[in-house]
């Protein structure tokens, strides 16, 4: 019985084979769907849910950027997070989910450092944003030549 051994190298070349494949299938995922959205709405939530917790020092010197509702931090890092994920597996959730990150962005801003030192007001109020001026692609429309407008 002969074993045939994979090299690392021979693995490397087929998903090198396999990158531009790969690629267009991405492509046409992300085209489906506010994925700029729900990335900027992703990455609001990340600071959000860091500085409150985090042991930051500055010079030997303890910084703390801590809040008295921490809680609150902490609840509106993880709805944002569930929200960034909610915009790329469910896109017709796209103009609930953009409103409800304008407003948790604009909320944080007071609850929770600043939202996140201003990061993750920025990045909140993008992906909102675009979440809700994002359109599904359009239905297979026939050409203009199909419908009669040839304008000959």
């Amino acid at each position: 019985m002969l074993l045939i051994r994979r090299t690392a190298a021979d693995r490397r070349r087929e998903l090198l084979a396999r990158a531009p494949e790969f690629r267009s299938r991405f492509r046409s995922w992300r085209g489906e769907r506010p994925f700029w959205a729900g990335l900027f709405t992703f990455a609001a939530g990340l600071p959000i849910l860091y500085w409150p917790y985090a042991n930051l020092t500055l010079g030997g010197i303890p910084l703390a950027l801590s809040t008295t509702s921490g809680a609150g931090s902490l609840l509106i890092g993880t709805l944002l997070l569930a929200l960034g994920i909610a915009l790329c597996c469910r896109p017709h959730l796209r103009v609930f989910a953009g409103i409800a990150t304008l407003l948790l962005a604009l909320v944080s801003f007071p609850v929770a450092n600043f939202g996140g030192l201003f990061l993750g007001v920025a990045c909140g109020l993008t992906g909102g944003s675009l979440a809700c001026a994002w359109l599904p692609p359009p239905a297979d429309e026939p050409s203009a030549a199909e419908a009669g407008c040839g304008g000959t």
